[in-house]
């Protein structure tokens, strides 16, 4: 059975499918890092996709999990520790080392004293951008230097200690850069969008910046939202990707409400395959690369 859809003819000149980057590249280089966003543009990444946290000193950093714990060598909660503190840390060996128990084996020599391959790893010689914390400033510059269009989809992770502050300091931020200003064209859409799921998140975010987009993630699909509305304000629908291979109609229900519909987190073939004959406007993938050699577009 065939759910395919005409191709969207709003934007002949844009993929019928958005390829949105996980974390960045983060199959091939650890998550939320500099060096993972600048592989996802190399690869043609369409968009990147980033989780943003608030540290106790009011700063936002690309950080997904609500303690630092699993991927880096520092312990606590993002929101307990300064930015100077996450600084000291570092965010991608664990990577490094995660790909070495692959190519060696579980029980390869050093797994669990920190060493590649049974070889202390140098140190001195790290590079910071596959190590460092990220502040989602830095990766608002990373996208601004871009020699090409590259959006931007944050998200905003809930519950949280400082409630409101963070869609606060976020709409502050993208209006330091441009972003909260009405779009110029409606030829393309808005550079920057942010995600939650959260209900409401998204309203304080359109509340205090009306010209951002927002996308309402859904882990399940609850009887509320089945026939493809959405809450007040949002326009785009955010899946899980079980949630299509369950209920494959839902696509065409959110078309039908007026909504898009972008769909996490999308690495397999035959995931690639069903978003695209449902006519997905949006998959998000930690896989970039790979996703768009198989749509034809790499």
């Amino acid at each position: 059975m065939s759910y395919a859809r005409p191709a969207q003819d709003r934007h002949p000149d844009r993929p019928a499918m958005s390829v949105v980057a996980h974390r960045g590249a983060s199959e091939d280089a650890p998550e939320h890092t500099l060096a993972a966003y600048r592989k996802a543009i190399e690869d043609g990444a369409d968009a990147l996709e980033c989780d943003v946290r608030l540290t106790a000193d009011g700063h936002l950093v690309c950080v997904h999990d609500r303690r630092v714990n699993r991927t880096s060598n520092g312990r606590g909660a993002v929101s307990a520790l300064e930015l100077a503190d996450l600084a000291s840390l570092d965010f991608g060996s664990w990577k490094e080392e995660a790909l070495g128990n692959e190519t060696f084996g579980a029980e390869a020599p050093g797994r669990r004293s920190g060493v590649y391959g049974g070889e202390a790893p140098d140190r001195q010689n790290e590079d910071p951008e596959r190590t460092s914390v990220l502040t989602l400033e830095r990766l608002l510059e990373l996208v601004a230097d871009a020699d090409r269009r590259v959006e931007l989809a944050i998200e905003t992770k809930h519950p949280t200690r400082w409630a409101g502050q963070v869609e606060e300091r976020l709409v502050e931020l993208l209006g330091r850069f441009g972003y909260t200003k009405p779009a110029m064209s409606t030829d393309l859409p808005a550079p920057v969008r942010v995600m939650s799921f959260s209900a409401r998140s998204l309203h304080r975010v359109r509340a205090a910046a009306p010209a951002i987009p927002v996308v309402y993630l859904m882990q399940f699909l609850t009887p509320r939202y089945r026939d493809g509305r959405l809450p007040a304000g949002v326009g785009i629908a955010g899946p899980g990707i079980r949630i299509l291979r369950a209920h494959p109609e839902y696509v065409a229900k959110a078309h039908r409400a007026g909504n898009q519909v972008h769909v996490w987190t999308v690495n397999e073939p035959d995931d690639v395959v069903l978003c695209q004959e449902l006519g997905v406007d949006a998959v998000i993938t930690n896989r970039p690369k790979q996703v768009r050699m198989q749509l034809g577009l790499g």
